[in-house]
């Protein structure tokens, strides 16, 4: 419940899968993994995708459970360290989408304490030199959903 640890980033579902079992991950027990663009606009739906499995060769080690961040959601049948709906979401641009591998990450549940320990000059230099988000839809009603809907903090409701 009060944990502090080096991000592992994944930028989407997709990052994840294809890294997560793999021995070189620069992961190990006290790492926080953090899971980006699986939110209302990232991962249009917000699928149940939140809910991270851990590394294989941490299983191996008899890790049983590791602090997971991530802006999407899971099923109530999840378990374990995890944080969810983190708002604003990735492809919302904010402070979460700036977050890198190697970054200290504290988190503090009785204190409601969440903190990213990078200087602000740092995440405005990140800032500076990402890309933001863009629709990848270009029509249909996934554009529209993306266009319109609201933060998981909002209810993820889709106003006009």
């Amino acid at each position: 419940m009060q944990h502090k640890g080096r991000a592992v980033v994944f930028e989407d579902i997709e990052d994840y899968k294809q890294r997560i079992n793999d021995p070189g991950l620069e992961a190990d027990a006290t790492s926080v993994l953090v899971l980006k663009h699986a939110g209302p606009k990232g991962y249009p739906g917000m699928p149940e995708v939140g809910n991270l499995g851990l590394p294989a060769k941490l299983l191996q080690q008899g890790v049983t459970d590791m602090v997971r961040i991530s802006d999407g959601r899971m099923s109530g049948t999840g378990f374990g360290t995890v944080v969810l709906h983190v708002s604003p979401e990735a492809a919302e641009n904010g402070t979460f989408s700036l977050i890198e591998s190697g970054d200290l990450i504290e988190l503090d549940v009785a204190g409601r304490l969440l903190n990213l320990h990078v200087s602000e000059a740092e995440l405005t230099a990140r800032r500076e030199r990402r890309a933001a988000f863009v629709n990848p839809y270009k029509r249909g009603y996934v554009r529209l959903f993306v266009e319109h809907v609201e933060q998981a903090d909002k209810g993820r409701i889709s106003i006009s």
